[in-house]
């Protein structure tokens, strides 16, 4: 192995920290947030407006952070998007402070910014990647949610109760250093300047047109928007069925670790079978989540239901984001992963808001039924075989 490519390892197992850090504050967020929204909302339909609201911010970010990243390079955009964690913490703190649910749902806006802009570690996993290495690179810094996995709904557990009688409180002051902390591992990077602007960037209509941009970005909002309906109500549904917090946070936990401990072994999945196969897989395992959740309601049925969803989207996911990578040119990948972000992150901030909605309305078994027709899309894009390479 030459200097060359150890660097370039380093550079991935960063970028891999970086995405830890990152995670941890989310999964934290998936843990409480509906909780937290359930007892400062008079309305209880409104308990996962605040994550919506956080998805739709990610969704917003998406573009701004395009052109951050377009002028002023990767790690310009990745400081403002700790920066934005950081602030959101804090001001989801103060809401618990005041018993204030609007003041609480105002924090999901820095902290969509933040979680939005921390979606393109992944993308910079494949740019300092070489191709024959790429697929791997981006599975391992998706991989990095594991350690975020184990410690975002930890920091939930061991915390809530630390600043009495504000439940959470505490929590929310710890997860505002892990940005801080971000930032640190930021300045050992090294990364890929911005790409040459260009006199006539190509059109983004014309990127979005491309078999490979519509395969992968609606696989991705399938494997998200169908993972964050289920997931964002979990806390609800088992608080409905007397579990206590803990509980939820370790289900939360568990389905965490299964979204992101496959990154390990993902990339060489897709290197030995294909993208589609692989996406496919995806498809079906989380369908087999609606299987798991309609059979009962004990702690070991969330429990399954909601790691077969998380093996499920990191199969879809991943495969997703690499089909991406062969849709555009090197000067046109901040556009097209801001397109990517927009659809897939619009469409995962329509299904947290209307998560709580769905459950009010029509319960556990309509919410998990509501996956079945988005994955039989999803698995029809996977059976097909479009041109992948640009026109």
């Amino acid at each position: 192995m030459d200097a060359a490519e150890r660097r370039m390892r380093t550079d991935v197992w960063l970028l891999f920290c970086c995405q830890a850090l990152m995670n941890a504050s989310v999964v934290g967020q998936v843990a409480m947030a509906p909780l937290v929204g359930y007892s400062l909302a008079e309305d209880k339909s409104l308990a996962t407006l605040p994550l919506g609201l956080q998805m739709l911010a990610t969704m917003a970010a998406s573009i701004p952070a395009g052109i951050i990243f377009g002028r002023l390079g990767r790690k310009a955009g990745f400081a403002v998007g700790a920066v934005g964690s950081f602030l959101g913490a804090l001001t989801f703190a103060a809401g618990i402070w005041q018993g204030s649910y609007w003041l609480y749902a105002a924090g999901a806006l820095p902290a969509g910014i933040g979680f939005g802009i921390a979606q393109h570690y992944r993308f910079a996993a494949s740019e300092v990647a070489t191709p024959a290495y790429r697929p791997r690179a981006i599975s391992l810094v998706m991989a990095g949610g594991v350690v975020a996995a184990i410690a975002g709904p930890e920091l939930v557990k061991h915390s809530k109760d630390m600043v009495v009688p504000f439940l959470f409180l505490g929590t929310y002051l710890i997860l505002s250093l892990l940005p801080l902390l971000c930032l640190g591992v930021l300045a050992q990077l090294r990364l890929p300047p911005a790409p040459p602007r260009v006199a006539s960037p190509t059109p983004v209509a014309e990127i979005i047109r491309r078999p490979a941009f519509l395969t992968a970005a609606i696989v991705g909002a399938i494997s998200y928007g169908t993972m964050n309906l289920v997931m964002t109500s979990t806390p609800i549904e088992m608080m409905a069925c007397g579990f206590a917090v803990t509980a939820s946070a370790t289900v939360i936990q568990a389905h965490a670790v299964a979204m992101f401990a496959p990154g390990f072994f993902t990339g060489r999945l897709i290197a030995r079978f294909g993208v589609r196969p692989i996406i496919a897989t995806g498809a079906a395992l989380s369908a087999a989540c609606v299987a798991a959740s309609l059979m009962g309601q004990e702690f070991g049925h969330f429990t399954l239901a909601l790691m077969l969803l998380g093996v499920g989207w990191n199969f879809m996911f991943t495969g997703a984001t690499n089909l991406l990578a062969e849709s555009h040119t090197a000067q046109e990948r901040v556009r097209a992963q801001a397109a990517n972000d927009f659809i897939v992150f619009g469409t995962v901030a329509c299904t947290a808001l209307g998560s709580g909605a769905v459950h009010a309305a029509f319960g556990w078994g309509v919410l998990n039924l509501a996956l079945l027709p988005a994955l039989g899309v999803a698995l029809l894009l996977a059976m097909r075989r479009p041109a992948l390479r640009m026109a």
